[in-house]
This record gives structure tokens, C-alpha cells and sequence, in this order.
């Protein structure tokens, strides 16, 4: 997809450092700021589809050593507003894949070479680190992706002339040489794209009633308020609310006795309830309601006198809550081969239910094999798997069809954002789970004309959002979303938090 990089290095070991890449044009822009200025000025006449300052820097936060790499997010000089440098994630995250030690944060351009008490007094201002160059050389991107690389020589403490500089010289510049790999990675990917958006997809009504029980727990009676597991699969999401006081854990035995627990959206067994109410905790059922259907299924089921066939995933929170309603009646099948060869005393008397969070078609094949093997298979009045999961499932297939990648933004814990995955790539399309856009490798996006995006109904839609603009940065895109449904459900809260 690229015409080339103009790449500018302020000093000739820094250029010369950098191994010549078919395409690259490779300028000495020469040491400060105005050096920098009649390089960028010359820059605009060079005909590249993107613009990269590389180089070595001084560092200002405490945890940057000599080696490690700086992607400026914005570039910051005095007496002028910050230059916004989007994008840099995704050269970082194709940095830490070649065991480089990255970072994203601003950069600050100087006048003049700053001694390690100038740049401590920087710290309380966010600047990773300073340099004399970026700033002013990146006026010659004039719209086109830029990118700002530079590898820490003098680490907070050190002073450039330093005696160990030299060494540290050394291994900054085999730091740089090492980086340019994902350099050009970062410049294979740069273009105009397509990016489809699915529709439905993020957040779907059980998840943002438990987020918002959480949310009104801490309000209404303070920190700390205990989750028992993550209220939904999303580090993210867990991130925020640990920082406004949520604590999650494990077990009910890691809460203080009296306290305020909150159960998260994949539901509880009765063994666990029973032990809540034996710590006299204070609990708030976060439950999302189309568990609570399950579980009561499960209950009437083993009422009846039968065998239930669980289709779901073992050790998933949502199958062991389900699971406790009835142990003894209940057994857990995870995909066509265990249901080909599992055994019940009476095949007269059996059932199935299903986890809410599975892809369609794969239930289907399962449940379609228990049926063939035992024809008086009783199920659910209505589809246990969620609408949420079902509409999700069918946005993503819908733009599956028409996109050369496909990124399903959903943490590795959240079982319907995999099943997102999977249905993506059964139609064709090379499809990535993804936390947010640190987690895109740049390889994947080389000659991809068309992004799908999408996201798990436990991921917050901001970071599609983010992911859009990371995408922006290489280059100019067209948006647009494919809607297959409209959701309007609403569950109501639980009235320990009604107000």
C-alpha cells in the first residue's frame, strides 16, 4: 500500500544506524530546532505517503532506561499547541513484539540539551521525553501518518556526557536498528481503508445493568464494595471500576464478613448464596436475567426427574452457576464429539439447556447430534443463547463477507467475543481478538483495504472507537456501519439499588 517513508535523523550515526529499506528516504536533518525547520520546510517537496522522525532522546520518566523506546503520542514545544501523533499503539505493540521495551506518551522538543534536573521537573507535566528535533520536523507530515520513534540514550539520572553514555550510546543506537523493523511494519500498513462497523455489537442490556449495579453500589454505599469474579469479561471495564473502589475476588472468603458483594452477570450456584447469607454479607445480584432463565430451567428440568445436557464450556463461570442448580442431574457438553459419546441411565427422560454466550451454528450441530441419539430430547420453550450473542453473531457475519480482516474487540476471558472470532472466520475472513488497539499487530493490516470491526457484548464501545482512529492514522478512512437489528431491551435493577 505505501509510495514510501520519509524518515528524518537528526544525527549521522542515527541514520546511520538505520538498516536502507526499499522505499525509504532517508534525510540528516542535523541537530536543533532550526536544523529541524529547514529539513521539514525541504520535506514537503519529497513525495511519501508518510513522514517518520527516528532518533535518540533524553528520558524524564523514571521508569525509562537506556534502550528503550519512546512513541510519542504527541509532540510538545514551548510556546506552541501539542501535535497529536495518533496511532502510536500500534507501532509500540509491533515494538514489544520484536522484545523491545516501548512506551506511549508525549515528547517534549527543546531548545538545548537538558541536564537530569531540568528534565525531573518535567515529570509532574506526563513528558516521557525531550528531544530537539521532533517537534519542528513534524511539519513535514502537512497530513500525511507520521510516526516519532526515539530511543532513550541518558535515562532520568544520567547526564548526556556522562562517562557510561558511551556505552549506553551503543545500546540505544542497536535499539534503533532493531526498531526499524516495525518501522517499516508500520509503513507497509499505511493507506486509505474501508471500515465497516457491525451493528449491533458492544454492550448489550445485561451487561450495562451490571456495570450500572456496581457503579450505584459504590455511590450509594461507598468504597470498598466486593464483586465475587469480573463483573463482566472485559479488563477494561474491571480496570475503571477497580480505580472508583469496586475489589474483585475470587471467593466469598476474601470478604470481610457484613460487607457489600455484588455477583456478577454470569450468575451464581446455590452453594455460593448459601454462603453469603452464612457471612451475613450484603448482597447485590448482578445476575443478568437471561441466566436467571437458565438456572430456572435447570430447576424445573431436575424437577421432572431428568437428565439435563449442559451445552456449554467447562470452568466458565456461567456453566458452574448453572451447573450448581442441579449437580447431580446435570451433564456438561462442550462441542459434537462429547455429544456423540455421552451416556445417561434413562433416555427416556432427558433435556437440554445451553450457555448463553455460544455461537449459534456450533449449538446447533451439538444439539442437533444429542436429538439424533436420543429422540425425546426435551428443550427450553424459548432459545437459551442470548439475542445479544445471536444479533452480534449475525453483524459480524454480515461484514465478515465483505472485509479482507476482521478485529472483534473482547478480552480472552469473554466467551461470546471468541465466539465473534470464530463466526468471522468461518466466513473467509482472517478475524483477531483484540483488547483494545495496542493488541493490533500492523502486519495484519498490510494490503487490507477493508477492516471489519466489531465488539463483544461485554466491550465498551469507546474502544472501537479508539480502534478507528488508530486505523485513522494510517491513513484516510471511510466509515461505515452495518446494521442488521435494532435492540431496545431493557432489564429493570435489582431493588437493592433502586432508589
Amino acid at each position: 500500500m505505501t509510495d514510501g517513508l520519509l524518515v528524518f535523523a537528526p544525527l549521522r550515526v542515527e541514520a546511520a544506524a538505520l538498516p536502507k529499506r526499499p522505499g525509504w528516504t532517508i534525510v540528516r536533518s542535523g541537530m536543533g530546532p532550526a536544523r529541524a525547520r529547514i529539513a521539514a520546510a525541504r520535506g514537503l517537496a519529497v513525495e511519501a505517503r508518510a513522514v517518520a522522525v527516528v532518533g535518540l532522546c533524553g528520558g524524564v520518566s523514571p521508569e525509562l532506561r537506556a534502550g528503550d523506546v519512546v512513541c510519542a503520542s504527541e509532540l510538545r514545544r514551548e510556546g506552541a499547541a501539542p501535535i497529536p501523533v495518533p496511532g502510536s499503539a500500534l507501532l509500540a505493540a509491533a515494538l514489544k513484539r520484536r522484545g523491545l521495551r516501548a512506551h506511549v506518551g508525549p515528547i517534549l522538543s527543546v531548545e538545548r540539551i537538558m541536564g537530569p534536573a531540568q528534565r525531573h521537573a518535567l515529570e509532574n507535566e506526563g513528558v516521557l521525553a525531550v528531544d530537539m528535533e521532533s517537534a519542528w520536523l513534524a511539519d513535514a507530515a502537512d497530513g500525511r501518518p507520521l510516526a516519532v520513534l526515539r530511543v532513550v540514550i541518558d535515562a532520568a539520572d544520567r547526564n548526556l556526557f556522562d562517562p557510561r553514555t558511551l556505552v549506553a550510546g551503543a545500546h540505544a543506537l542497536r535499539s534503533l536498528r532493531r526498531a526499524s523493523g516495525a518501522l517499516a511494519e508500520w509503513s507497509e500498513a499505511i493507506g486509505p481503508r474501508q471500515v465497516l462497523l457491525a451493528s449491533p455489537r458492544s454492550f448489550c442490556a445485561g451487561v450495562e445493568r451490571a456495570i450500572e449495579i456496581v457503579e450505584l453500589a459504590l455511590a450509594q454505599r461507598g468504597a470498598p464494595v466486593y464483586v465475587r469474579k469480573q463483573i463482566v469479561h472485559n479488563e477494561h471495564v474491571v480496570a475503571d471500576l477497580e480505580r472508583r473502589g469496586a475489589v474483585f475476588v475470587e471467593e466469598l472468603d476474601e470478604v470481610p464478613e457484613e460487607a457489600t458483594v455484588v455477583f456478577s452477570a454470569h450468575g451464581v450456584s446455590p452453594a455460593v448464596r448459601s454462603a453469603a447469607q452464612e457471612r451475613r454479607l450484603d448482597v447485590i445480584d448482578a445476575t443478568c436475567p437471561l441466566v436467571s432463565k437458565v438456572h430456572a430451567e435447570a430447576r424445573h428440568f431436575a424437577d421432572d426427574g431428568d437428565t439435563i445436557f449442559l451445552v456449554g464450556h467447562v470452568g466458565h463461570e456461567e456453566v458452574e452457576g448453572t451447573h450448581g442448580e442441579a449437580p447431580d442431574a446435570i451433564r456438561i457438553v462442550q462441542d459434537v464429539h462429547e455429544a456423540e459419546l455421552v451416556d445417561i441411565p434413562n433416555p427416556e427422560r432427558v433435556s437440554f439447556l445451553t450457555q448463553t454466550t455460544l455461537a449459534v451454528d456450533e449449538t446447533n450441530e451439538v444439539v442437533d447430534v444429542l436429538r439424533g441419539r436420543f429422540p425425546l430430547l426435551r428443550g427450553p420453550k424459548t432459545d437459551d443463547i442470548c439475542y445479544a450473542t445471536t444479533n452480534r453473531q449475525q453483524s459480524v457475519r454480515a461484514v465478515a463477507e465483505q472485509a479482507d480482516v476482521v478485529l472483534v474487540v473482547g478480552s480472552q476471558t469473554s466467551s461470546n467475543s471468541l465466539r465473534l472470532v470464530e463466526v468471522a472466520r468461518r466466513e473467509g475472513a482472517r478475524a483477531y481478538l483484540v483488547d483494545d488497539e495496542a493488541d493490533v499487530d500492523v502486519a495484519w493490516l498490510r494490503n487490507a483495504s477493508a477492516v471489519g470491526l466489531t465488539a463483544g457484548a461485554s466491550a465498551p464501545d469507546e474502544l472501537v472507537h479508539r480502534l478507528v482512529a488508530a486505523l485513522g492514522a494510517l491513513g484516510a478512512v471511510e466509515v461505515e456501519e452495518r446494521t442488521t437489528t435494532t435492540e431496545s431491551v431493557q432489564f429493570r435493577l435489582p431493588r437493592e439499588v433502586r432508589q
